[in-house]
């Protein structure tokens, strides 16, 4: 897998055409005279509906973006000069992978989504996919991205990916519905792809892939924090804590915002003094740090829904961001 905790944005789950497609009588297909009926020509409505559905199950944005995270990582690991096919092979194994574990998380979690508004036009909740193939095709495509890493690059990568699917949907998923430590807790599988990507290059886990670690760690908190204030009814309407169920005006997540903004920007600058990156990495760190902090810290002096919205929009923009400088700033073998 790797499925960060990292939330999603809240539009990305609108259902699209949800409700199931009415019944087609075959006799009327036109495929007189010529031996060939007409579903062997085109495929029909429902097959398509079908595709869509799947594919949607995959969170295909999402795990896209894990992939790129994964591979970012390999890259650095490399200092900047990777072979091409093994980055490739982290890219596509990664995101199978974690396609199949976001959509065993929605299997798991069906019956909630249906409960929300965010979530009830999904395609299980929506009845667009029935729970039965929704489960075989998560589980098969989790095999078939294990399977493709460990073939490539590796056991330790492969084995990483399904640690990190487990921890997700056995501790993660379970816990937003006991303590608002769920949301540490998922922060960890979400930080995987810094892992996997290190060892794919490198064959281990060395100092320079936990700082990697620690960044995608820290940089997931704000951006599920702002998410959980933002749709903190939603969320006590199926009894999720991903947001303090004692913290009504929201004082201790602002406070948490701001040290897990802090701790971001502190951490983010560490590649550079570990040699792994140039100057133009740590300047653009920090300037995407200290603009991150200026978004908490007016947040979280007054709690409201656009403010909680500016911190997960600004979490939207700083990962991408960052990987982009990591591309730009690695430093190559020799330092030149």
């Amino acid at each position: 897998m790797t499925t960060p905790t990292v939330a999603p944005d809240p539009r990305a789950d609108a259902g699209t055409d949800s409700g199931s497609h009415a019944d087609r009588d075959r006799s009327d297909l036109r495929g007189a005279g010529t031996g060939v009926s007409a579903t062997s020509v085109a495929p029909r409505d429902d097959d398509r509906s079908i595709g869509r559905a799947l594919y949607e199950l995959t969170k295909p944005g999402i795990a896209g973006f894990v992939a790129i995270t994964a591979a970012v990582s390999s890259y650095v690991a490399a200092a900047g000069r990777p072979d091409l096919l093994p980055v490739l092979h982290v890219l596509g194994g990664t995101g199978v992978a974690t396609g199949g574990a976001l959509a065993l998380n929605q299997w798991v979690e069906r019956d909630l989504d249906a409960r929300m508004k965010r979530t009830r036009g999904r395609p299980i909740p929506s009845g667009r996919l029935s729970p039965g193939p929704a489960l075989a095709f998560a589980a098969l495509l989790m095999a078939l991205g294990v399977a493709w890493l460990g073939a490539t690059v590796g056991p330790l990568p492969a084995v990483l990916t399904a640690l990190s699917a487990a921890l997700y949907i056995g501790a993660y998923t379970p816990l937003k519905r006991v303590s608002y430590l769920a949301t540490l807790v998922g922060a960890v599988p979400g930080a995987f792809p810094a892992l996997i990507g290190w060892s794919a290059a490198t064959g281990g886990i060395e100092f320079g892939g936990l700082v990697l670690f620690a960044i995608y760690f820290l940089w997931q908190l704000p951006h599920v924090l702002g998410l959980a204030w933002m749709l903190r009814e939603d969320y006590l309407e199926v009894g999720f804590f991903l947001a303090p169920p004692t913290d009504p005006d929201g004082r201790r997540l602002g406070r948490h915002l701001v040290y897990h903004s802090v701790s971001l920007l502190l951490v983010s600058l560490l590649p550079t003094l570990l040699g792994l990156t140039g100057w133009i990495y740590a300047v653009g760190a920090f300037a995407m740090g200290a603009a991150m902090i200026g978004v908490a810290v007016p947040t979280a002096r007054e709690m409201t829904v656009s403010g909680a919205r500016r911190v997960f929009l600004g979490s939207l923009l700083y990962q991408p961001a960052l990987l982009l400088l990591l591309l730009l700033d690695t430093v190559p073998p020799g330092g030149g």
